[in-house]
Parts: C-alpha cells; sequence; structure tokens
C-alpha cells in the first residue's frame, strides 16, 4: 500500500499538496475533492477514508482519552500529545489544578507564584496559568521530538510507530524501507512537518456549577464553579476544545459568546472548539440549536453509553448505544444543516461574519469499548470519527495517574468489585470501586459512629435542607443532622428507613478523594484517600501496560485483554439496563422512588426495541462470536419480559 505524502511512486504535486496541507475542518471538503480527483488509484478506499478521518479529526490518531475523575487524567497531555493524542483535564478542582501547576513547575525547573484562594478570580486564573503551563510544555515536547534521529528508543519512532494504518504510517514504513542515505534523509525530514500533537483538551460538568460567597454575600453569577472555569479556559493560550458533559447549563452555555476564541477567526478558524458529551440525538440538537442561537457552533458531539462508562452514569430509559449510533448516523448529514441558519442569524446581530458553509462536525463515541473489533465497527459501520478510550489506561501509568495501592486493586478487580453506588453527593449513580481506599474510610466512619466527611473542597455542596448555605451530602454536617431526621417518629415502614439511612451515608467525598489519585501517586498529599471511578469494564483487564501496548491494543496489533470470554460491548450494555430497572423497580416497591407504570412499560418497550435491533445488526455486521451474540440476546430478552415491571411499579405507586 503506497502513501501519498513521501512515496517514491506518488507525483511530486501530491507530496506538495499533502505537506501544506493545514488539516483545518474548513478544508475538508476540499481536501477529499482533490485526493479523489489528483490521485485515485495511489491507495485504496479503507486507507483514504482513514486519512480523512484524521483530517477531520485534526489529529493522526482515531482515539482519545476521555476526562477520568479529576486526578487521573489532570496531566495526562504532558504524556501523550507530543504523540499525537489528545486528553481531556478536568477543571473542576482548582485546588487540585494549582497544586498540579506547582509540581510541574518545580519538576521543570520554572518559576512558579502561587495563587491564593482569597485572591480575586482565583478560580480563573489558576486554570489559566496551569493550561498554559501545559501548553508550554506540550510543545517543548513536541520541538525536542522533532528534532530526535529516528532511533529504536526515541520518541519520533514512538510517535510513527503507534500510528494506526493510514498513509503517513506507509510514508513511515517506506523510509524504514530505503537504503539510499540522501532520500531516506529526505523521507525523515519531509515526516517531521507531519507531526501533530494531540490537543489539551478540558472538560466541565454543567451540573458543578456552585454559586459563591464572599464575607456572606453572594457574589454575581460569573464567580460560579463553572463560569470561572470557563472564562480560565477561555482566557487560556491553549487551541483545543472544551467538553461540555451532564446537560445543558443555560448561563453557562451563554456566557461561551463572550469569548472571541469561541468565534472564527479572520481565516475561518476556531481556535478553541465546543464538544457536548450527550446520550441520544435528540439531546445534541436541543443543546446544538441552542449554542447556535447564541453564536457559538458545536464541533463535535461525543456521545457516550448511559451506563457502560465510568465516573458518573447517567442512564436512559432503556436506549441502548447501537440504536442511538443509527439515529446520528441516518441525521449526521442534517444536523448542521438544522442549526446553521439560526448560527448565521446570531453571528449577523453580534456583528460577526456569516459562514456560507458550515464547520464540520465530528460524531466520536465512548463506554465500553474493549476490543479493535467494536472500535472498528463504530468507526466503519456507524460512520464514526473516532472512539473514546478511558477505564483500559487506568492500567497504562505512563498515561493516568494511580498510586501502586490502586493499581493492584485494579487488576484484582472483578465485575463484583466495580458496582453503581449512591457515592455521589450530586445523587447521580457513580461507578465505584468497593476496595478503594475511599470506600474503605466511608466505612470505618460509619463504624465509628461518625459518618460523612469534613468537606475540604466543598465543590459539590447543594444541600439547603438544614442550613441556609448549601453544605454537601458526603458531609458529616449533612449526615448527622439528616440520620437524626430519619430516625425520628415519622418515618413509615423499616424496609424503608433502612434504605434511607443506607442512601444517606453511601455519599463519599469525591471531589477531594479523586484527586487523591494524582495527590497519592506525586506524594503532594500522602495521607489522601482515594476513590476509583473505573467503569465496569476494567474486570477484562489486568495487565499493566505501556501506552505503545495500548495504543497496538486498539488498532488490532496485538491484544492486551484478560478476559476471553467477555461479552460485547452492546450485550453488556443490556445487561447493565437490566439490572438497572430490577434496582429501580425494588426502589419503587419500598416506597423510595416514584417511577410510575409508564416510565416502566417505555423502559422495557425500548430495551426490547434495542434487542430487536441488534438482531439485525448481528445477521449484517457481528463476524467474530455471531452465535454467542445471538444466543445473548435471546437470553436477555426472555429475561426483560418475565420481568414483572407493571405489578412491581403499581406496588410502589
Amino acid at each position: 500500500m503506497q502513501g501519498t505524502t513521501i512515496s517514491k511512486t506518488a507525483p511530486s504535486k501530491t507530496t506538495f499538496m499533502f505537506a501544506n496541507f493545514n488539516y483545518d475542518d474548513y478544508d475538508v471538503a476540499m481536501y477529499i475533492k482533490r485526493v479523489n480527483v489528483e490521485i485515485p488509484n495511489i491507495y485504496n478506499l479503507k486507507q483514504r477514508r482513514a486519512d480523512t478521518e484524521r483530517v477531520r479529526m485534526n489529529s493522526v490518531h482515531t482515539f482519545h482519552i476521555p476526562v477520568m475523575g479529576t486526578g487521573f487524567t489532570i496531566d495526562s497531555p504532558l504524556k501523550v500529545a507530543r504523540f499525537g493524542i489528545s486528553s481531556v483535564v478536568s477543571l473542576v478542582d482548582d485546588e487540585l489544578i494549582e497544586q498540579m501547576c506547582e509540581y510541574h513547575s518545580n519538576l521543570q525547573g520554572l518559576e512558579y507564584s502561587h495563587i491564593a484562594k482569597k485572591d480575586e478570580d482565583h478560580r480563573a486564573r489558576r486554570i489559566t496559568k496551569y493550561l498554559n503551563l501545559l501548553n508550554k510544555l506540550v510543545s517543548k515536547q513536541v520541538e525536542a521530538l522533532k528534532q530526535e534521529a529516528f532511533t529504536p528508543e526515541s520518541d519520533i519512532t514512538a510517535y510513527f510507530e503507534m500510528l494506526p494504518d493510514n498513509t503517513l504510517k506507509s510514508s513511515y514504513e517506506a523510509m524504514l524501507s530505503c537504503d539510499d542515505g540522501d532520500e531516506k534523509e529526505r523521507m525523515q525530514n519531509e515526516l517531521r512537518t507531519h507531526i501533530i500533537p494531540g490537543t489539551i483538551d478540558v472538560n466541565i460538568m454543567t451540573k458543578l456549577d456552585r454559586d459563591n460567597y464572599s464575607r456572606g454575600e453572594l457574589l454575581p453569577p460569573e464567580q460560579s464553579d463553572a463560569m470561572a472555569a470557563l472564562r480560565g479556559y477561555a482566557n487560556s493560550d491553549v487551541s483545543s476544545s472544551i467538553i461540555m458533559s451532564a446537560g445543558l447549563n443555560m448561563r453557562l452555555y451563554t456566557y461561551i459568546g463572550s469569548f472571541d476564541d469561541f468565534f472564527a477567526d479572520a481565516n475561518g478558524k476556531l481556535k478553541k472548539k465546543v464538544v457536548i458529551k450527550v446520550s441520544d440525538y435528540r439531546s445534541a440538537l436541543t443543546q446544538g440549536k441552542f449554542l447556535a442561537k447564541r453564536g457559538v457552533w458545536v464541533s463535535e458531539y461525543r456521545i457516550e453509553s448511559g451506563l457502560n462508562c465510568g465516573g458518573h452514569a447517567f442512564a436512559t430509559k432503556g436506549l441502548l448505544l447501537a440504536p442511538i449510533l443509527e439515529e446520528f448516523k441516518q441525521q449526521k448529514e442534517n444536523l448542521s444543516g438544522m442549526v446553521i441558519q439560526a448560527y448565521n442569524k446570531s453571528l449577523e446581530k453580534k456583528d460577526r461574519p456569516q459562514i456560507t458553509d458550515p464547520f464540520a462536525i465530528k460524531l466520536t463515541v465512548q463506554g465500553g469499548i474493549g476490543t479493535h473489533d467494536e472500535d472498528t465497527m463504530i468507526r466503519d459501520y456507524f460512520e464514526f470519527d473516532g472512539t473514546g478510550w478511558g477505564t483500559p489506561f487506568l492500567l497504562c501509568p505512563e498515561v493516568t495517574n494511580v498510586d501502586d495501592e490502586h493499581i493492584a486493586k485494579l487488576q484484582q478487580a472483578t465485575s463484583d468489585d466495580v458496582y453503581l453506588s449512591d457515592a455521589s453527593p450530586l445523587g447521580i449513580h457513580f461507578w465505584n470501586l468497593k476496595t478503594s481506599a475511599s470506600e474503605q474510610q466511608r466505612k470505618q466512619r460509619i463504624a465509628d459512629g461518625k459518618p460523612g466527611s469534613a468537606c475540604p473542597k466543598g465543590f459539590l455542596v447543594s444541600n439547603t435542607e438544614f442550613t441556609k448555605n448549601p453544605i454537601c451530602h458526603a458531609s458529616h454536617a449533612f449526615q448527622k443532622k439528616k440520620l437524626l431526621k430519619l430516625k425520628g417518629p415519622d418515618e413509615a415502614t423499616d424496609i424503608k428507613l433502612e434504605k434511607l439511612l443506607e442512601y444517606t451515608v453511601a455519599k463519599s467525598c469525591i471531589c477531594h478523594d479523586l484527586a487523591g489519585a494524582a495527590t497519592v501517586k506525586l506524594n503532594i498529599d500522602p495521607s489522601a484517600t482515594t476513590v476509583v471511578c473505573c467503569g465496569p469494564n476494567i474486570s477484562n483487564f489486568t495487565k499493566i501496560v505501556t501506552l505503545k501496548e495500548m495504543a497496538s491494543h486498539i488498532y488490532g496489533r496485538i491484544s492486551i485483554m484478560s478476559n476471553n470470554d467477555r461479552p460485547n460491548m452492546f450485550i453488556r450494555e443490556i445487561s447493565l439496563y437490566i439490572d438497572f430497572l430490577k434496582s429501580e423497580i425494588d426502589k419503587t416497591a419500598v416506597g423510595l422512588s416514584e417511577q410510575t407504570p409508564k416510565y416502566f412499560e417505555e423502559f422495557q418497550a425500548n430495551l426490547l426495541k434495542g434487542i430487536e435491533y441488534y438482531q439485525t445488526l448481528a445477521n449484517d455486521q457481528i463476524k467474530k462470536g455471531k452465535q454467542t451474540f445471538i444466543e445473548d440476546l435471546n437470553r436477555l430478552k426472555e429475561t426483560i419480559l418475565q420481568m414483572p415491571i407493571v405489578s412491581c411499579a403499581v406496588t410502589g405507586g
């Protein structure tokens, strides 16, 4: 397979075209046209698609590393960006961000100036400073990498060795096979010009938008946690994407339009892009239109499984991942058309140039992906532009922050050790490792008669049941008052009381303990009790691996999976939804949930409809393990049909 970049058989005009191509979204269509017209026979359709995807993603890789907790990926760009891999930094915890800024400044011998909590606009300024530091260090890494020799152990060799099959990889392989000294040097220099770093992306969980006070007075909305985090990112010098997750936040989304970097410059380029994490097409369209009416373009929709993921889980009403992807596939061409009119009208009101052709919209998927075959199906059959791989990277110390104790626990974790917990003070289901230090400490506090934590950071405060100002559900202050109230004379049934007590003390101090992943490993806060929010997929991986091994697993060159009997990701998701439905039925039966019969009927119907879709998909697309896939579908369908959904719902009502 011949490359278009430096292959000896490629025409010189093609080499010139590719070498000067700037990889911007706006140019994708013209690039495809040039490829199809000028060099139709140089490489096959599959490789052309891979190269088109690389241009669309502004990346040499087809996968990204999503945000994981607050500490796990807080400095991952320093570990992977120089290899062309994009990763996501959480902006929740500005105290952790300040600690990491100090740590890496000292590590690199750079001047560090502390920003204290009492300083004006401290949260935004901390975030800006840290992102600028990451950007500076990554740029330095990339420039050093470009100057390296192509030796077996060099970073520049690792950069090209980790690439997926595309023309850039073919060009690298052609260089390796070239014996001519001058020609080989020319090829190496040409390869250097195509090195693209991964982006330093950031994440804001939109529900974490605490209002802040100073001397008892409520500060302006711009000083809320999410708004300040957005401002910190907007004022930084990075060119990347901000991922909004957990739903539409009107004031936050409106605030995006206050910053120039989210609007196209004179050359039609977006320095900073908006990415929305969604669970279905309707959510994507709703949020995309909302932002378009404010002059903000959504460059990517990142679809995540409602349950087969890590961290907070936003379950749908039984809507399964593949049917959701199918809808995106069918509506992909219409998505930008549905928002472009509102977008241009808003730009006109803002006296900004309108666009005649919509910017490209990327579609990516994450949640439970574990094999190359699954990754390939998502990109080839569903025609998505890329995938997110999270949980397996927790066993890759080169990429994520996990201390030795918890790496060992992750290696030993079974499916029973990872559960959908009530640990999050937000009241949202949260994937949790039972054996983590955080869980052990939570249980010990309960045993000592002192449930709850000291709430040292307060990012998740939301409850005003007992106080004027919000406090956290995981705090000792809240749990003490709540337990006293629950044990009073007004409680209905013993079963309900037992469940309510259990639910109250299930909450963990996750905003502090999630930082422990980094602060313990780096000896910043050795006494921190780490919480691990891995997804259920972790039980299929037990090996500590290198970044190169992870990339090779994703691209199908090797397999690092330890569980050969692991079910297909789509089958696993159905099982998770069945378990979730059973849990909701049980809660309703004892009066802990107010779900209606209509909710359960819709949930069941969506699951059965999804299984019907998978039966068709199996016949057309599933090749490896097809018979097992079909048998699993039939078994799960029978389980759903036998669930006494309506009667249980009525009992609870």
